[in-house]
């Protein structure tokens, strides 16, 4: 294994049935555009309240992606 310098971008991704779905949907769109994808750690979990029901989760994540030479 060599040396990795990584950068690191924070995101939140939602769903409306799960953590795990919040946390796929922000991998999916940071990977649309960010390359060398490599770790996440979760930072924050929260939901969204409508009609005193939670209506949608908010997880935010470090996600850290390898520089290339």
């Amino acid at each position: 294994m060599s040396n990795h310098v990584y950068k690191q971008i924070v995101l939140t991704g939602t769903s409306k049935t799960s953590i795990e779905d919040a946390v796929n949907s922000a991998l999916a769109k940071a990977a649309q555009s960010v390359r060398n994808l490599r770790w996440f750690e979760v930072t924050e979990t929260r939901g969204h309240i409508e009609d005193q029901k939670l209506s949608q989760w908010q997880v935010t994540i470090t996600v850290g992606f390898t520089l290339e030479d």
